[in-house]
């Protein structure tokens, strides 16, 4: 237990304040004892990124145990742990550049099945005084990165081998592709390589973010939930947290939208 409160930054005396009010400790006390050594455990391995409503699902999925949000919140609170809060990205326009195209996704974020609405955008990976920049593709249906590609420039090349990858993944029909208006997606051999695979393609109005807000919110949870937690020293050591979190979150991290399932459970047992 000292173990645990020293990984979760609280202090001993916190947890152990609430244990040692009374000499004989009733059954309840006994049982919420044991309840918030589960939770610190959840808020341990998972570096805090979950906070109540996630832990009571966590602590069902895991343990079997049915417990009241309310409960969670209280048991939190006296253990002083909290979620990490994660912050919102400013959004800065980008050039106009090339071909161009209707906002035919009109923020309909809902898909009725895999590989019909697919978003896509880049965001960059501070490392140092440099970047990195990951480009994603990113399936509606479910919430899942259907592929990614990390580069040290954020061009055309990045862009491509993204589709490529995931066009090779997945067999795709009656396509629809969404992303920004930034140089690389109104590029003339972005555009041809979609027209041979016959996708479709969307693109969000200039410098409107709400438009792609799907996969800003993704990119915002792993900055907050992976990025934020660790200080890397290598672009090594930078990429392989990237490939663990997004395979954490694929596989791993389950979404209420999703009937509490991961990404990759939802799409194998629904679809």
């Amino acid at each position: 237990m000292a173990l645990l409160c020293e990984l979760a930054g609280i202090a001993r005396s916190s947890y152990y304040k609430w244990a040692a009010r009374k000499n004989n400790p009733t059954p309840k006390q006994i049982d919420e004892q044991a309840l918030k050594e589960k939770i610190l455990e959840c808020h341990t391995q998972l570096k805090g990124i979950y906070g109540y409503p996630r832990i009571r699902v966590w602590l069902k999925k895991t343990f079997g145990l049915n417990v009241n949000h309310k409960r969670v919140y209280r048991l939190m609170k006296e253990l002083g742990i909290r979620a990490r809060i994660r912050r919102r990205k400013p959004y800065f326009g980008r050039r106009e550049a090339g071909i161009t195209s209707t906002n035919v996704l009109n923020r309909d974020f809902n898909a009725t099945a895999p590989n019909t609405k697919w978003v896509t955008d880049v965001t960059y990976l501070p490392i140092g005084s440099r970047f990195l920049y990951l480009s994603v593709i990113f399936d509606l249906y479910n919430n899942e990165v259907v592929a990614f590609r990390i580069g040290r420039h954020n061009n055309l090349k990045l862009v491509l081998e993204t589709v490529q990858a995931a066009v090779h993944k997945r067999k795709v029909a009656n396509l629809l592709l969404h992303s920004d208006q930034g140089f690389q997606y109104t590029h003339k051999e972005y555009h041809a390589f979609l027209k041979r695979k016959k996708i479709k393609v969307s693109m969000s109005r200039k410098g409107n973010c709400w438009d792609n807000a799907c996969i800003e919110s993704f990119f915002g949870h792993l900055k907050s939930e992976c990025l934020r937690l660790d200080t890397f020293s290598t672009e090594e050591e930078l990429v392989k947290a990237i490939e663990r979190y997004i395979h954490f979150y694929n596989h791993e991290r389950f979404q209420q939208k999703l009937n509490n399932l991961s990404p990759v459970e939802y799409r194998t047992r629904v679809a």
